[in-house]
């Protein structure tokens, strides 16, 4: 899938075209949820999803998300990043609504994702509080200290 703006802006869910080394270093370097992960991780969580990556009108990769779904019944969305040199020009908005958007044909049960500062911009595309009372949600973390 490709879409372009008026301005040249594009989205593309090719993988290929992915610049892995610079999604790495926008993530574990600027993105407060993924401070420090390691590119191994970064590579193998690309594999294992659906990807969306935003290009300047030169072609340089300018903004990221990734989809973790079976297309069936559940998606998660996640590490959707803007270069902080392309925000403001409602990059982020566009890009959730471009997943929205090729998730929408799959008619699923559930869309998630976490967010600590930018409820209002996925609202725009639809996304909205959890229905239900919260302690329905439950987590698994499966992080193992370093020391055993």
């Amino acid at each position: 899938m490709v879409t372009r703006r008026d301005d040249g802006y594009e989205i593309s869910t090719d993988s290929d075209r992915l610049d892995i080394g610079l999604v790495h270093h926008w993530l574990s370097t600027d993105a407060y949820w993924a401070l420090g992960r390691d590119r191994e991780t970064v590579e193998r969580s690309i594999d294992g999803s659906l990807n969306f990556g935003v290009y300047a009108p030169d072609g340089g990769q300018v903004g990221y998300a990734r989809v973790v779904t079976d297309l069936a019944t559940f998606a998660w969305l996640c590490d959707v990043y803007v270069s902080r040199d392309h925000r403001g020009l409602g990059l982020g908005t566009w890009l959730a609504g471009a997943v929205r958007d090729r998730l929408a044909p799959h008619r699923l049960k559930r869309v998630l994702l976490f967010t600590a500062d930018a409820h209002d911009l996925y609202a725009r595309v639809g996304f909205g509080p959890l229905d239900g009372p919260p302690d329905r949600v439950m987590a698994l973390s499966l992080d193992v200290p370093e020391n055993g």
